[in-house]
């Protein structure tokens, strides 16, 4: 199942596509691509995947926690939009998608011209840059139509402020 919530400001932008997650990544990456889009009149679309909930014994069961995934992701996509708003001037669009993670980002990106940019934090731990970032270099940065920005999770927000 898939729903979209976008605004309605039909002009075309470049627009920064940044993926939710509550890591320390994330928080990096949103900073960045709020500060560029700042600096070119662009602006930021929000991406947040319900994974597939696998709990098929009681179908009510089942539908209970997928209702109670999909409060948890309206609220935390609120709260990041509220966060864009409060850094750009502008109210994020805003992605929900139900599927798995890689699939719904490219589906998104093959569907939405206006998005220009992926943008996308990188982990800091020794385990690699996260599952996300290595599945796009690895098997799909040369099949993306757009470009892909990743900002090291352990850049400072002055260390941001200054290169953006």
């Amino acid at each position: 199942m898939t729903s979209d919530t976008t605004n309605n400001n039909s002009e075309k932008r470049i627009t920064f596509l940044c993926v939710i997650d509550e890591s320390e990544e994330f928080s990096q990456a949103l900073r960045f691509a709020c500060r560029r889009a700042n600096r070119t009149n662009a602006r930021i679309a929000l991406l947040y995947v319900i994974e597939p909930v696998d709990f098929q014994h009681w179908m009510t069961v089942g539908d209970l926690m997928r209702e109670e995934l999909r409060e948890e992701a309206e609220e935390l996509t609120g709260a990041v939009a509220a966060v864009v708003q409060e850094r750009t001037g502008e109210m994020p669009v805003l992605y929900i998608r139900e599927g798995t993670l890689t699939d719904e980002l490219i589906n998104l990106i093959d569907e939405e011209e206006d998005i220009s940019f992926l943008v996308l934090g990188a982990a800091t731990g020794a385990e690699g840059p996260g599952p996300l970032v290595s599945y796009l270099v690895e098997k799909m940065a040369g099949r993306l139509r757009i470009p892909i920005t990743i900002v090291p999770g352990i850049l400072t927000d002055e260390q941001i402020e200054s290169i953006t």
